[in-house]
């Protein structure tokens, strides 16, 4: 039996169940690419896909709607594959498995993928209704929205006709967001050569149980970056030990995560190692109480280990102090919008490799050269240690559009259904939107979407009548569109 059979509505958490149970995380969206074509093959619906794997599929407008303006549906079908470490499911091949209370649905062990898969399956389940008067529809299904934005920026926008875009792929219901930042991924690189133990002790240090999280709508909560925390108690130990030489440091999947955890490994003179174990447990305690309110799981360990290498001690001092130097977190707000993130950055996954440090960092903002300007600091940080930094998924911010019939029009169908009136913001999340803007002149986009918590980590979790307001809300806007 369904596990989410009885919620309602039926035909969207029926959808949701289906696209759930296929592997779709970003960079692995085949199987669920197909799964939209064959969908679209059983209704008769004209379809197309791409050679990246986005999805387009068109219906016709019902009786009485025939002359109606398009209007366009958007989601993306990629999800952010997050999971506990004593999770054994893979994810690259496994579907997930969803658990519900009849208030909440989530995922066992697992990210949900709410994001954006609740968007899909709204729109799966509105395109299968033959009940529903509506205009003529256009789905958009992109994919790799999670690591650069890749669908979206590759797809053919030309045989689009619709200059309204409703774009599902929102988490907060009632609030409607006109406006995100841009973004852009930056690639870096510290080179370092190793050489063997002089009989000194090896250590491995754990930085844990942080809450991590989404790195665009949640890197305003001062939760910590167990990667940039990990610098700082490796740089702060070697202040104090003098000969300690970094080995390995590790952490993080995905450039747009706050890092919830990191594993790094140092060789201690032998005669220190007390010294080394100590500094650990009282730092762990000074970490406790620093992140007490906001991400009071933060757990910082010590144990020995077999080491049979690390950088030298100048190669230590160098790269620690760069990534020390580096900034994390928000750097300015919003004056249009108060209480919005304006720029930000986050440094998302590094490793050390047999040639040195590697570590991406995502940067955001709204304002185009605030971006410009991070990427500049990173730049000149990265290269004062003769390191390389690259650029990539570069993607547009989305301008705030003062005159707008669709936000009036989904403000008025949210009041009808909830009794509720929406709110307008801007969104610190990168989305869609501003490629769709930047290749569809005069397009009139709004973004919405149900109840979403804790995106983009094993703690997701959608919230059912959340998901029936905005189903609910979506087709009454469509039924206003003749």
């Amino acid at each position: 039996m369904a596990v989410l059979s009885g919620l309602e509505p039926r035909n969207v958490f029926a959808y949701f169940e289906m696209l759930c149970s296929v592997p779709h995380g970003s960079g692995n969206t085949r199987q669920i690419s197909d799964l939209c074509v064959r969908f679209a093959r059983e209704l008769g619906l004209r379809w197309r896909q791409d050679a990246v794997n986005n999805v387009v599929i068109w219906k016709e407008g019902t009786p009485g709607y025939e002359g109606a303006e398009p209007v366009i549906l958007q989601g993306h079908i990629d999800m952010v594959c997050v999971k506990t470490e004593d999770c054994p499911k893979d994810m690259s091949s496994e579907g997930l498995d969803l658990v519900t209370d009849g208030e909440w649905v989530w995922a066992n062990r697992t990210s949900l993928g709410g994001d954006d898969g609740i968007a899909v399956a709204m729109i799966l389940a509105i395109l299968a209704d033959d009940t529903l008067p509506h205009p003529p529809l256009e789905a958009v299904f992109t994919v790799d929205e999670e690591t650069g934005m890749d669908g979206a920026r590759a797809l053919d926008c030309s045989d689009l006709k619709g200059r309204k875009l409703l774009n599902l792929d929102s988490e907060e219901e009632g609030v409607f967001t006109v406006s995100c930042a841009g973004g852009v991924r930056l690639d870096c690189f510290l080179a370092g050569s190793r050489s063997g133990l002089n009989g000194e002790t090896g250590y491995a240090v754990i930085l844990d149980g942080l809450l991590g999280g989404h790195s665009g709508t949640e890197i305003h909560r001062g939760r910590a970056s167990a990667n940039q925390t990990m610098v700082r108690v490796l740089y702060s130990a070697m202040e104090r030990i003098q000969g300690l030489r970094l080995g390995d440091i590790r952490g993080g999947r995905f450039d747009n995560v706050i890092c919830p955890q990191n594993r790094a490994e140092v060789a201690v003179p032998a005669d220190r190692a007390g010294d080394f174990e100590e500094f650990i447990r009282a730092f762990g305690g000074v970490l406790k109480n620093e992140y007490a309110g906001c991400d009071s799981g933060i757990a910082l360990r010590c144990e020995k280990t077999e080491l049979s290498s690390a950088l030298s001690g100048k190669v230590t001092f160098r790269m620690l102090r760069t990534l020390l130097a580096l900034p994390q977190g928000v750097q300015a707000m919003s004056v249009d919008f108060p209480g919005l993130v304006q720029t930000s950055m986050n440094l998302g996954v590094m490793g050390m490799e047999e040639d040195g440090l590697h570590f991406s960092v995502s940067v955001r903002s709204s304002i185009a050269s605030q971006k410009a300007m991070v990427v500049q600091k990173v730049r000149a940080i990265v290269g004062s240690a003769r390191g390389t930094v690259t650029q990539r998924g570069d993607y547009p911010g989305w301008q705030y559009n003062r005159q707008s019939a669709l936000r009036e029009d989904v403000l008025a169908a949210y009041k009808t259904v909830s009794g509720r009136d929406g709110v307008i913001q801007g969104t610190h999340g990168g989305l869609e939107c501003g490629l769709f803007v930047e290749k569809i002149p005069g397009l009139d986009v709004v973004s919405a979407g149900p109840e979403l918590r804790d995106i983009h980590s094993h703690q997701e979790r959608l919230n059912v009548s959340s998901v029936r307001r905005v189903y609910e809300m979506t087709c009454e806007l469509l039924r206003r569109s003749r």
